[in-house]
């Protein structure tokens, strides 16, 4: 089918929950897609991080199609061999004890509000509920996870939310202090803000953050659903501030590209999660954490996180000669291979926000990238991305530059 007929029988027959791009995908290799007319793209989106070995990797699609095969889907009344496997394999190593799997980060952030409420509650009482998180979070479009995001732009129309959860600003140390009490069940908190438009953390304000938990007996959640699976060059980006949360929440590249999440937590934590009190019935399904061993054993096996170190260094270099050429381009943020490029005010043809005028213009010279604020452009690379790839979308949005400023 053509682009036109896909959008056709889109505006018929499904919810206009998407603002979509005028692209039909149909194809997929490492870091290029192809659309129904055969055009090529260097895919710098990535499935919003989810494809982090690349389009159709080998090894995840062989283990996939040996998966479908045998067993894909079988109750959580029984066990599953794929699961305990999947389990061990990504705690190994990790400051964690338990997992639970589930199919999205939504559904990981829902679970870990619900492990955070129950702990509070066996441990300390009924008076304990409350969850602080930043603004500008992202964490999910459950009602739950909705409420746990810092964004008043996804609260509209959606109330009333759920109670007990507090917000406050991104880094700000006093602000977390006044917010954090004897009342406080956990901190839920990005290391790299994604949706919000690529801000780190400060190390110094994560640590604080952690003391401040241990003094009131609450549990620091990181939500590791964007910047989780070597994303940021280490396997989880809280490695990088040199803290120990008591839970994470991961989704997105865990199955690289088939649907799984997890929730990960301390056996202290996890413990009070019992028969019945949480389950998700395609959580952990045979086929799902098929493709999650695959992912994780090519990402040992294959020096996935080395490779992000050294490509991400060239990434940044020729983002920040960029900025420096062009005074539209005010910042470049992130780490490792989720970046954010700052930029205001394109010339006066732009009828889009900046972010989105320079999306558009990159797609149509063969570049996706992606608007997560009307002046942030967000670069997801797969994970595997190579040196000439880099450069050859840097050239594209250098051009870019060019035509617009």
């Amino acid at each position: 089918m053509k682009t036109e007929e896909v959008e056709d029988l889109t505006k018929n027959y499904l919810m206009n929950t998407y603002g979509r791009a005028g692209i039909s995908l149909t194809r997929g290799s490492g870091a290029r897609v192809w659309d129904a007319e055969g055009r090529e793209y260097l895919d710098f989106v990535s499935g919003i991080a989810v494809c982090g070995l690349g389009h159709c990797h080998p090894r995840v699609v062989a283990a996939i199609r040996e998966q479908a095969g045998k067993l894909m889907h079988c109750s959580n009344l029984y066990h599953i061999e794929n699961q305990a496997l999947l389990a061990r394999m990504l705690l190994e190593g990790l400051p964690f004890d338990k997992a639970f799997f589930c199919n999205s980060g939504t559904e990981a952030n829902e679970a870990a509000i619900k492990l955070a409420r129950k702990y509070a509650r066996v441990k300390h009482g009924v008076e304990r509920y409350e969850i602080v998180t930043a603004l500008k979070s992202f964490h999910g479009r459950t009602l739950g996870s909705l409420t746990a995001t810092g964004q008043t732009k996804y609260h509209k129309d959606f109330g009333p939310l759920l109670s007990g959860f507090k917000y406050v600003p991104f880094n700000d140390v006093a602000a977390m202090e006044q917010a954090v009490t004897t009342e406080t069940a956990a901190v839920l908190l990005e290391p790299i803000q994604g949706e919000g438009g690529i801000h780190v953390a400060d190390g110094k304000y994560l640590g604080r953050v952690r003391e401040l938990c241990d003094r009131v007996g609450a549990i620091l959640i990181m939500d590791e659903v964007q910047t989780g699976m070597g994303r940021t060059g280490k396997m989880f980006a809280f490695e990088h501030f040199g803290i120990v949360p008591d839970a994470i929440t991961l989704a997105k590249s865990l199955g690289g590209g088939f649907p799984i999440g997890a929730l990960l937590a301390k056996d202290d934590v996890a413990e009070v999660f019992t028969p019945g009190t949480h389950a998700a019935t395609f959580g952990g399904n045979p086929l799902a954490c098929a493709a999650s061993l695959a992912v994780l054993e090519t990402m040992r096996e294959e020096g996935i996180l080395e490779h992000v170190v050294n490509v991400s260094r060239i990434l940044f270099n020729r983002l920040e000669t960029l900025r420096k050429e062009y005074p539209q381009v005010t910042e470049i943020r992130g780490r490792g291979l989720m970046v954010g490029i700052e930029v205001q005010g394109p010339s006066e043809t732009c009828v889009e926000t900046p972010a989105k005028f320079i999306c558009s213009r990159c797609a149509d010279k063969g570049l996706l990238v992606n608007a997560v604020t009307d002046t942030t452009v967000r670069l997801l690379p797969p994970l595997i991305i190579g040196e000439g790839e880099i450069r050859e979308a840097v050239d594209i949005i250098e051009q870019v530059m060019k035509d617009i400023f």
